[in-house]
């Protein structure tokens, strides 16, 4: 086959690939959903999430994201961070109120962007998009962990690393995770136990949590934070409802789902409105 052909087939092909996605201006809103394919930024209207003031039993958590978001939006240097440990303790509701508070101090200065963990193996796509963008931007990754055989962590290990590259400085990462190392307690200690060299056999795959800069860890509340945390809901929507007998049906509900957190206090604040005949405005949405 001649040169001259092999030419003509190649301008072919090129003209029925599709198009490369423009370079986003960041400016239609403070929030996109990262979509890998095709690659491009989905516009988010409003953001689901609660007030700063509103999230209870979590102050040096909230003094730590704060800073840190704030920093950031700021154009100074700042950390990625990993939030972890007790679920339904907050830790993506302080994200997203973070982005808010650093952009209520700093209007317009920091995008928001959300990538799903099943795509995270794209996130250097991600980076490579953004890179450049006069907008600072912050990704968020909820409820990110990893499996065995799962490989998709080396993607974010290079983020974390730089690469040669180098993070773009205009873009940070929070990942929010129910487990310290991202990965199961059991996948650790079977690797631990069948290696030739323990240490070295789960170096890499443990190894990716210390590469955030800021570890920030969440745990159960206790009863006093459970009730400031259902306290705030209820004075939020008004709720004709006297302390004593707020705190006693908090109680009860929390021991019917056997757990304490901010999660289940806007649960019970949701069914408690509803019962009372309350209604709440949609963007007050946990």
């Amino acid at each position: 086959m001649d040169t001259a052909l092999l030419t003509r087939i190649a301008d072919a092909l090129d003209r029925l690939a599709p198009p490369l996605p423009p370079a986003p201006d960041l400016l239609d809103a403070d929030a996109y959903v990262w979509q890998p394919s095709p690659a491009h930024l989905v516009p988010v209207p409003r953001v689901s999430r609660v007030d700063i003031g509103l999230l209870q039993g979590i102050e040096r958590q909230k003094r730590q994201v704060l800073d840190n978001t704030g920093r950031f939006a700021r154009g100074l240097p700042a950390n990625n961070a990993m939030l972890w440990g007790a679920r339904g303790m907050g830790k993506s509701s302080l994200v997203k109120a973070a982005h808010a508070a650093a952009n209520r101090d700093a209007p317009g200065a920091l995008a928001l962007i959300e990538i799903h963990r099943e795509d995270i193996r794209t996130l250097p796509d991600l980076l490579n998009l953004l890179r450049g963008r006069p907008r600072r931007c912050l990704i968020l990754c909820d409820d990110l962990s990893f499996e065995r055989e799962d490989a998709d962590y080396k993607a974010l290990k290079s983020v974390l690393d730089g690469g040669i590259e180098g993070r773009p400085s205009n873009v940070l990462f929070y990942a929010t995770s129910n487990r310290r190392h991202l990965m199961p307690r059991d996948m650790i200690d079977n690797e631990r136990s069948t290696a030739i060299n323990p240490g070295e056999a789960i170096e890499e795959k443990v190894s990716l949590s210390d590469r955030f800069g800021l570890w920030i860890g969440f745990h159960n509340c206790d009863q006093d934070a459970f009730f400031a945390m259902v306290d705030g809901y209820a004075d939020q929507l008004a709720l004709p409802i006297a302390r004593d007998a707020l705190h006693a049906e908090a109680v009860e509900w929390s021991m019917t789902r056997g757990a304490r957190s901010g999660r289940v206090a806007w649960q019970f604040i949701e069914d408690l409105a509803g019962r009372l005949g309350v209604a709440r405005p949609q963007e007050d949405a946990a």
